[in-house]
């Protein structure tokens, strides 16, 4: 499937784990479901204008949820973790405290 650069990235990932691994230079971005390594590569290298170093893709399993008596899930959804090369940066999360 031809994904366009702007449909692979849906967003940042914003949770404490996500900002503990900025320090080691790693962004967590969810990402479309039939996005992979390669893509997600590319689009962070060309929407940033940084050099990648590793791609990680993990696949969130959807979750079962309750409300009184009405059962559902969460939907699954997937997320990329970038890791960049030394002396790159996104500044996405700018004024963040870590």
């Amino acid at each position: 499937m031809s994904l366009h650069l702007n449909e692979i990235l849906l967003g940042p990932v914003v949770s404490e784990k996500s900002y503990t691994q900025l320090a080691e230079r790693k962004y967590t971005f969810r990402v479309h479901q039939d996005a992979h390594k390669t893509q997600v590569r590319q689009a962070v290298e060309q929407l940033f204008e940084v050099k990648v170093q590793a791609v990680n893709i993990v696949k969130v399993q959807a979750k079962p949820k309750r409300r009184g008596a009405i059962k559902g899930t969460r939907p699954g959804w997937k997320k990329a973790i970038v890791q960049l090369r030394e002396g790159n940066s996104i500044e996405i999360f700018q004024g963040a405290q870590v």
